[in-house]
């Protein structure tokens, strides 16, 4: 483990996060940080966060592949199938349905925070059995965008394949062999079906969104929490710039926009809570 971190390098890392990639953490968290970059000073044989942060704001050649390294260590959150269950049964119940009733022939979805890609194919899941168990057929057609800060997570993401420890975590044995393929060494991998509909694409939420485009559905969720205000403000109303007429938004479980953004009114639907842009 990290040796213990001194409250000058504790705050000048926190500094370094959150001008990087927007987290912000709390007190009380040098745990978290010793934790997740443990293997990395070891591998690359830095003695200290100290001497860590010199690298990572130096100019030597390595420095900002070693930047991308922490940050990727420090973003990384767990993730699981259909996680909270209520955002997608409101797509199936809910929003799946009206945007089928609309003239459009191609809908855009953005998994914002994808990791590592359970998000956006339970989305493309839900799709397909909405599909199946309505005959909308081909009157409701999406592509799903997919991004995160991570290159790693990303990578795979792509990959599609998931042995039976993730799998495991939020999937019933019915949509396992509905849509996953199985592999060798117990690895399933996600049907081309479903895979088809996701494109993936590193992207910094505190960036510009223009180059993804607009989108009719937007998940952005248990990402928010690591924000501070002003940055949750400026993600959720950039956010709701980035949505067609009438789009919608799903947060986290425990996220709101309250006090951050009032371009969205509250849907609160039998089968969940989420967000609709104001006409």
């Amino acid at each position: 483990m990290l040796s213990q971190i001194t409250p000058q390098e504790y705050e000048k890392f926190k500094r370094f996060l959150e001008k990087a990639c927007g987290i912000v953490l709390g007190e009380g968290k040098q745990y978290l940080i010793s934790s997740r970059l443990t293997k990395l000073l070891r591998d690359e044989e830095i003695a200290s966060l100290s001497e860590l942060m010199t690298l990572v704001n130096s100019h030597f050649p390595r420095s900002a592949s070693l930047r991308d390294t922490v940050i990727d260590a420090m973003t990384t959150n767990e993730t699981s199938w259909f996680r909270d269950t209520t955002p997608f049964i409101c797509l199936d119940k809910v929003v799946f349905p009206e945007l089928s009733e609309r003239t459009n022939k191609q809908y855009r979805i953005w998994s914002s925070a994808c990791s590592s890609g359970q998000e956006p194919y339970t989305i493309s899941i839900t799709l397909s059995e909405y599909l199946m168990d309505s005959g909308a057929g081909k009157r409701l057609n999406a592509e799903i965008m997919a991004t995160d800060i991570s290159a790693s997570m990303l990578n795979e993401a792509k990959t599609a394949e998931y042995d039976e420890s993730i799998l495991g975590r939020g999937l019933s044995t019915d949509r396992k062999k509905k849509f996953f393929i199985e592999k060798p060494d117990g690895i399933r991998q996600v049907t081309s079906e479903v895979r088809n509909r996701i494109r993936f694409k590193e992207q910094n939420l505190l960036e510009s969104y223009a180059s993804l485009g607009k989108f009719d559905i937007i998940f952005c969720r248990n990402v928010l929490i690591y924000f501070s205000a002003e940055r949750k403000s400026d993600i959720l109303n950039r956010m709701a710039l980035s949505l067609n007429p009438n789009g919608y938004l799903f947060l986290g479980a425990s996220e709101t926009i309250t006090g951050y953004c009032d371009a969205f009114e509250m849907i609160r639907s039998p089968h969940g809570v989420f967000y609709r842009l104001k006409s």
